[in-house]
This record gives C-alpha cells, structure tokens and sequence, in this order.
C-alpha cells in the first residue's frame, strides 16, 4: 500500500534531520499500536544512513548484538571488543556520530524499562555530555502512552526536557480513507462508512483489508472472524501488556463500554466495584477511552459517558471479546450470525461519530459534540456551534432515513437553545447517503 498523508509530521522529521548538523536531535514519537509510527520513521526523509533497533523481551546482552549487526551493516564500519551493555553501545554510537551523521530509530523505547530501567538514566548521561558535539537524530518510538508519558513528561524521570520535537501520531482522517478507497475504485457511501467503523483510520487495518480486497462490511467481517484471523486476538496482543494484571478488569469495563453501558453508575451497578480509579487510568494513562459531556455543559458537570477511542477495539470487545466462548469452540459460523444480526445496532454510534470527525475536517466550528440530559433524555446526535459567528447546528443522524424526524429534533433542542440564546439555529437530518456531501 502507499504512503499516505502524514506531510505534517514528515515535515518534522525532515526538520529535525537538517537541524542534525548542528548538534543531535531527539524527537519523542508516540502512537497507539498499528497506526503507523515504525512506517513513519523509516520514510526517506534524510540522506544519511537510519540504524533500526527493535526492542524486544530479550536479555541486554542479546540485543546489544542484534544492535551491533545494524551499525555494521548500516555505518560500515567494525566493532571491536565484548559489547553486553547498552550504555557502552550507545556511548560508541555517540562516537561515531561525531564525524558521521545518521538518524537512529529505537522502536518500542518504553520497553528497556523491562529490560533494564537505568537504560534511561545512561542514554541522559550520554546525551547531555554529546549531545552538542554529535550529529544524530534519535527517534523514540513508543506504544505504550503511559510508559512514553512517564519517560518524556515527568519531571522525576532522566529524561525528562529532554526531546526537542514530539510527534504524537493519529489515525489517518476520514478524507483519507475516502482517498484509498476511491485509489481502490471502490468507493460507495456505504463501503467508507463502513471502512470507517472497522478501521477508525488506523494504518494496520487498513493495510491487512487492502491486501485481501476487502473494501465491504460482509468482506471484512468475513476476514475477521475466520480460523487463524489476524484480529482476532487484536485486543489481547495490544492491552494484556499494558494493563498487567489487573486486564480482567479493565478489560470487563471496556467490553460493558462497547455494549452501550456508558456511564461509570451503569459499569458500577454491574461489576459491583469502584472503578473511578480504573476509568482515569484508562483515559489518562492509555488513551483507550475518552469522557464526553454534553454539549453546553459546564467544566465541573457530573454528567459524562464514556467512549472506546479505537473503532476497532470497541468492535473487538462488542463481538469477539464478550463471544470468546464461540471462537473457542472454533464456531465462527455461530459468530458471524450474531455480528450480522446485530451489527447495525452497534453502526448507530459510529456514523454519528464519522459525521462530527467529518466536521473537524471542515474547520467551520469552535465546538462540536453531542447533547443530552439526565436519564440520558432528550438525545440529540451532532451539536456544532460557531461562538465567532454566533451559529449552531443541531443534527439528528440515523442508518435508515426515513427515521428521521425534524420535529421531534427541534422539540428534544429547546433546553438546549437556552445555553446559546441569541445564536442562529440550522436543523439537519443525516444519513449514510449524506456522506458523499460532506467529505473533501
């Protein structure tokens, strides 16, 4: 698959890559697991050599070695003597540097804290006392937020201060998708809508259904849920190591989020627990949810539901987490009946959520969400509001249009109305055949 978007971000590291020749660069460079980071960092953006080391569960002493085959490979250059510790490695790296400029990629960053945490102490030793006299550009990949934030942004850490660029990467925007189906000759409303709900952007996804061909909801389900699929141990491979062991929790929170219990008294009320602690940790720390209070709400309100920020991990934890029994039992027929079955229900949220990233792209609004009050009454799907101009826009969105219905919308608005008295007001009803109007 090409490379698409991501010039912001290579226009930094191109950026740092020319600021090398005066002295080393470090960019921190963080993104949750699949969206593209190890790909971003080994574009061709610098004419020097780039020296990849993966950090994986191994002994120091083995990657030292493994680190060692790169420089030789890559700078050309021969390596005397018994190398087992990773500050010496890196101390002959900065050596090197001194004459040679080169950009060097460490990969998965976080997990020397496994490995050997005073890593970290020895790299800010080393780079303070190089640093101005060296001519790398140090790329520090990481997946794991809460590691990544812990290395980089707390003031207790070696490192902290210490990267000159950050570049925390996103899954790719609607507008992109729309570019990779219709380069695929398959764009339909349907087929990005779609494409939309089981990729959420992330660069993973879309490569693995781009390879099989798999532009359509029947298809890509078809691929997901099949003997020896890809995805289906997704949610485990990228949390389990994370979470640690308290995952039974966190993971029963998320699969009850993705089933629609939103509101921490509905999660409590059904695992019998205080989980306020586990909700922060999980939005704070991971990144894989988020809070959302309706629109007009002040900062202190208590109302708030929750979100699984990744399409596709609320999709893992909706069917193949809560159905895990099914996979087991190798009943992958079984398993498909139900996510047809019920497949639409989950769709709701989710075109609801590709309408207001839609929106983001347009640029025209200083705030958009959604709208509801206590007991989860008075619904309403997509507010925008222009506070500069004075505008908002109330939308009500659904699969099948002919559901909609502009007076229930406006009659579920006016508490609403209230928070904006003095704004101009635009009713619109919303449905998949609307896509194609508001994507670029």
């Amino acid at each position: 698959m090409k490379f698409y978007n991501r010039e912001n971000e290579l226009e930094i590291l191109k950026k740092a890559d020319t600021l090398k020749s005066n002295r080393s660069v470090m960019t921190m460079l963080i993104g949750r697991r699949r969206v593209g980071k190890t790909t971003l960092a080994l574009q061709e953006y610098s004419k020097n050599p780039v020296l990849y080391f993966f950090v994986s569960k191994k002994s120091e002493q083995l990657l030292c070695e493994e680190f060692i085959e790169e420089i030789i490979d890559k700078l050309e250059v021969k390596v005397f003597g018994n190398i087992t510790k990773f500050e010496q490695l890196f101390e002959y790296i900065l050596e090197l540097a001194k004459s040679t400029p080169f950009t060097l990629v460490v990969d998965e960053f976080q997990e020397f804290f496994r490995i050997n945490e005073s890593i970290y102490s020895s790299i800010q030793k080393l780079w303070d006392r190089y640093r101005d006299d060296t001519h790398i550009h140090f790329i520090a990949c990481g997946s794991i937020y809460s590691l990544m934030k812990k290395i980089y942004e707390n003031n207790k850490e070696p490192l902290f201060g210490r990267a000159d660029f950050k570049i925390d990467l996103k899954p790719f925007k609607p507008s992109v998708l729309k570019e990779i189906l219709e380069d695929n000759s398959v764009y339909t409303n349907d087929n990005f809508f779609d494409f939309y709900l089981l990729t959420g952007g992330v660069a993973k996804y879309i490569e693995l259904f781009t390879l099989y061909k798999s532009f359509e909801i029947k298809s890509m389900i078809e691929n997901i849920i099949s003997p020896n699929s890809l995805f289906l141990d997704e949610g485990r491979s990228r949390l389990i190591e994370e979470f640690g062991k308290e995952y039974g929790t966190y993971f029963s929170i998320l699969s009850l989020i993705a089933s629609s219990k939103t509101s921490r008294s509905e999660i409590e009320s059904i695992l019998e627990k205080n989980i306020s602690g586990h909700l922060a940790r999980l939005e704070n720390d991971y990144n894989i949810i988020k809070s959302i209070k309706p629109m007009g709400s002040k900062i202190n309100a208590k109302v708030q539901k929750y979100e699984i920020v990744d399409n596709f991990l609320a999709f893992w934890f909706r069917f193949i987490y809560k159905y895990q029994s099914l996979i087991e039992a190798e009943n992958f027929d079984r398993l498909k009946t139900i996510v047809f079955r019920d497949i639409n229900t989950f769709k709701g949220k989710f075109l609801e959520k590709l309408f207001i990233e839609l929106f983001k792209e347009q640029k025209q609004y200083t705030a958009i969400g959604s709208y509801w009050e206590r007991g989860n009454k008075n619904e309403i799907d997509i507010v925008a509001v222009d506070d500069w101009e004075k505008k908002i826009l109330i939308c009500e969105v659904k699969l099948q249009e002919k559901r909609l219905n502009l007076g229930e919308l406006i009659t579920k608005s006016e508490k609403l109305l209230q928070k904006y008295s003095g704004y101009d007001v635009e009713y619109r009803l919303l449905s998949v055949k609307d896509l194609k109007n508001y994507c670029n």
